[in-house]
């Protein structure tokens, strides 16, 4: 049998930590990890991060609610994927949700396939958005570095004057791999 471990966070430092800490407890956590963090970011959260790693095949994860864990669908489907691939057991207590039953099992399969819908649908409205855009003349990525005049300009540094690409680059105060590509974006140069 694996350990119990629990999970705690609020919001901001004014808050206490202290009835979710007495809930994991009673529940029979042997270890604890909280943390006073926004939790819109898994990733900016340590204690939660080292919490995860500290996870083994055969432990349990306690929180009290879903959203001390995670603040999405999304969110929470990806890390119930982390918990699912390391064999670990989640459980909310305030929610009753504990994945070693079925019930717990379909509540998680729920959320994922809502959380697979929501990322299809935002997909679907950003390439409409980028559509839209295009339409209207809208270009997308970042500006060039050298105009066409100073690609002309490159390429025959290059090719009538032989200069080193870093030595034009140096000139045009940009990097070698925008001389490379100015060099094959359009047909060089020839002096009459």
């Amino acid at each position: 049998m694996g350990e119990v471990v629990g999970y705690g966070r609020v919001s901001s430092q004014g808050q206490s930590l202290a009835v979710q800490d007495e809930k994991l407890k009673a529940f029979g956590c042997t270890r604890i990890y909280a943390e006073k963090k926004s939790g819109r970011q898994q990733d900016n959260r340590p204690q939660f991060q080292a919490c995860l790693e500290f996870l083994r095949d055969g432990d349990t994860l306690v929180i009290s609610r879903l959203d001390r864990m995670a603040r999405s669908v999304l969110d929470l489907a990806k890390i119930a994927d982390v918990l699912k691939r390391k064999g670990v057991t989640l459980k909310v207590l305030d929610q009753s949700i504990d994945t070693s039953t079925s019930e717990g099992k379909l509540m998680f399969s729920l959320l994922s396939i809502f959380s697979e819908f929501e990322n299809d649908l935002r997909s679907e409205r950003q390439a409409d958005g980028i559509a839209k855009a295009k339409s209207a003349g809208v270009t997308f990525g970042r500006k060039k570095a050298l105009t066409d005049e100073q690609i002309k300009r490159v390429q025959f540094l290059r090719n009538e004057e032989k200069l080193s690409v870093p030595d034009i680059a140096d000139r045009f105060n940009c990097g070698v791999a925008t001389i490379y590509r100015s060099l094959s974006a359009t047909p060089a140069v020839r002096s009459s």
